[in-house]
C-alpha cells in the first residue's frame, strides 16, 4: 500500500512510472484471478486505490503547476 506522504515528494515522471506499475500488477493479478491461482483477492482491491491514489496526487500536482 502506497502512502499519499511518498507519493507527494515524488516527481510527475516517477508518478507516472509508479502507475504503469501498477497498472501492470493489477492487470496480472485479474489474470490469475480468471484463471484461479490468486492467492489474495484483497490484493486487487488494493492496487485500485493505490492507482486512484496516484492520479489523484498527479491531478493535484498539475493543478499546482496552472496556477
Amino acid at each position: 500500500m502506497l502512502k499519499v506522504a511518498d507519493l507527494l515528494v515524488m516527481s510527475i515522471e516517477q508518478l507516472k512510472e509508479q502507475l504503469v506499475q501498477l497498472k501492470k500488477e493489477q492487470f496480472n493479478l485479474r489474470f490469475q484471478k480468471a484463471s484461479g491461482q490468486l492467492e489474495d483477492p484483497l490484493r486487487i482491491r488494493g492496487i485500485s486505490r493505490d492507482i486512484a491514489r496516484v492520479k489523484t496526487v498527479m491531478n493535484s500536482k498539475n493543478d499546482k503547476k496552472k496556477s
